[in-house]
């Protein structure tokens, strides 16, 4: 085989795919891990989780909402309503807790909005015959 040879030059158009996507997942892993950062510090300085930020306008996350633990939208209520008390004050809450340990990426909302979710794709499986 030479330089030349087609096969070691051209790749074929399934293993271009590949090595594109391959090269497309390391750089969003990449990415996605210094946003995650940066979301986190900032998430931190307010005291809120992640799951404190799912807009709950949308359906499926509202449904969540109400099939949720009471303790969960009472902690949900409190952490949002300190984060926009530090943020009108303009402090951090380590100003006034330097101690409290969060657990920012902490899932217990996501798992039942995802379930829903599902359910709401088979249903739509399901009832596709009558479009």
């Amino acid at each position: 085989m030479t330089l030349a040879d087609p096969e070691i030059i051209f790749l074929s158009e399934r293993e271009a795919t590949m090595a594109l996507r391959m090269i497309t997942e390391k750089a969003m892993g990449l990415v996605s891990k210094q946003y995650q950062a940066a979301l986190g510090a900032s998430l931190a300085q307010t005291g809120l989780r992640y799951e404190d930020l799912l807009n709950e306008g949308e359906r499926d996350i509202a449904e969540a909402m109400t099939l949720a633990d009471p303790e969960l939208i009472t902690g949900r209520t409190r952490r949002i309503k300190r984060a926009l008390d530090l943020g009108f004050k303009r402090k951090n809450l380590q100003d006034y807790a330097p101690d409290m340990e969060l657990d920012i990426y902490k899932s217990e909302l996501y798992e039942t909005v995802e379930k829903i979710r599902a359910r709401d794709q088979e249903y739509a499986l399901l009832n596709a015959h009558n479009k």
